[in-house]
């Protein structure tokens, strides 16, 4: 018998609150986290505007020397998974700590680090460069920060798939666990490249919305005059659990992640394919994953990024998935509220559709007051939207064409094993 995986801890840091709670208030209330920046002097750049995690201290969670030691990035990380692990309950015994696995998606590591050492030695040569600056800056240096952290001797790695990142790294932590290899993966992703450097990068892209009168409402999916992504930070951190693992030490357990798919559009380093067909198969493959159908899916959580032609490439897709049931399905995208946390954002959006499973409540999509008509879906706007959710998908897409799908069912403890 396959074996079934299940989130038992959630952590979260996001534009819009330190904290998996408020964060999760905020959302549901509509709130926007987008603001101008105060990382870094914006004044040059095109955008000025994204999301920073507010108020976010690091010296709660980490001595300073480990702080100066540290990328901003991974004391995300570090925070928002030790909300998870204390929120599931879990203590790593010994002789359990090579059956405990940590999988962090980033899609670019430690950027601000390299970007502050670069200027230093620019600036005043060779001599000045911490001796923690390659560490600072390595993709894996989150995961192997948890797993000493925590004693977790499992598999151990980082997963970076630009965008996708943090769905991949969900999804490859519930195969360890069908295949028997863990019983508990720390998992999830996590982001933070606000800078100068990273954000001129993009405007030269044309990627990002230009709304500097209107950050709030900048970040708009499925919008008509949408103009482009909002660059956010944060993290989002699950503990996926295999089912029998967590209900042994009576674990609260707040969904079940049910299937996973991948794909690649193999068309574009950057465009997504405009008839959606990697998406579609990565769908179609995360359903077979779960051995469910579509006629079974009754809400989406969209990879919804704003830009004029993913959320259209988007649309066509799931109206090839769902067809006549298209308009049946409910779709809420909460980047219009975080903005686009790059190799985060499957990290933060699985922990938000684990917690709108839980407490059957869909947070609404904002800023979409006139809906293209090349996105028909049936958008949840307005408010949150009460009522039970049995079974909801999850995408993320990235750069390099690479697809991401999870399926995820709510528990409520009656489901044979």
């Amino acid at each position: 018998m396959t074996k079934r995986a299940v989130i038992t801890g959630i952590g979260m840091m996001t534009p819009l609150a330190v904290g998996r709670e408020k964060s999760w208030t905020e959302l549901v209330q509509g709130k926007s986290g987008i603001r101008p920046f105060t990382l870094f002097g914006p004044s040059r750049l095109k955008t000025q505007f994204g999301g920073e995690v507010p108020d976010f201290e690091p010296t709660l969670w980490l001595d300073k020397p480990t702080v100066r030691r540290t990328d901003r990035y991974t004391q995300l990380a570090i925070a928002a998974a030790d909300e998870a692990v204390a929120d599931a309950g879990l203590k790593i015994e010994p002789d359990e700590a090579p059956r405990v696995g940590v999988l962090v998606g980033v899609a670019l590591g430690g950027l601000a680090s390299l970007e502050h050492h670069h200027s230093l030695l620019l600036d005043k040569g060779p001599d000045r460069m911490n001796p923690f600056m390659v560490p600072m800056m390595l993709a894996n240096t989150a995961p192997g920060m948890l797993a000493i952290r925590y004693g977790a001797r499992g598999p151990n790695f980082t997963l970076t798939s630009a965008c996708a990142s943090g769905a991949h790294a969900i999804g490859e932590s519930l195969e360890l666990i069908r295949r028997g290899v863990s019983d508990v993966v720390v998992t999830g992703g996590v982001e933070s490249v606000l800078t100068e450097l990273c954000v001129s990068g993009f405007c030269a892209m044309r990627a990002l919305s230009t709304r500097n009168d209107d950050p709030a409402g900048a970040s708009r999916p499925f919008a008509l005059g949408r103009d482009g992504f909002v660059i956010s930070e944060g993290a989002g951190i699950v503990v996926l659990e295999e089912l029998e693992h967590a209900r042994a030490r009576g674990a609260r357990i707040y969904a079940e992640v049910a299937g996973y798919g991948s794909s690649a559009d193999a068309h574009h380093i950057t465009a997504p394919h405009p008839e959606g067909e990697g998406v579609v198969l990565a769908i179609e493959r995360a359903l077979a994953s779960a051995g469910v159908t579509a006629a079974e899916v009754e809400h989406v959580n969209a990879h919804a990024t704003s830009t004029p032609a993913g959320d259209e490439g988007e649309a066509r897709a799931l109206r090839r998935v769902f067809g006549e049931r298209t308009g049946d399905v409910l779709v809420t995208a909460p980047k219009s509220m975080i903005g686009h946390t790059l190799g985060a954002a499957g990290g933060i959006e699985t922990a938000i559709l684990a917690l709108t499973l839980h407490h059957s409540l869909i947070p609404p999509t904002i800023n979409c007051e006139e809906q293209d008509p090349s996105c028909e879906l049936n958008l949840v706007k307005g408010a949150a939207r009460e009522g039970k959710v049995e079974l909801a998908l999850k995408n993320s897409f990235g750069f390099g064409g690479t697809n991401a799908s999870l399926v995820l069912r709510r528990f409520d403890g009656r489901r044979g094993v």
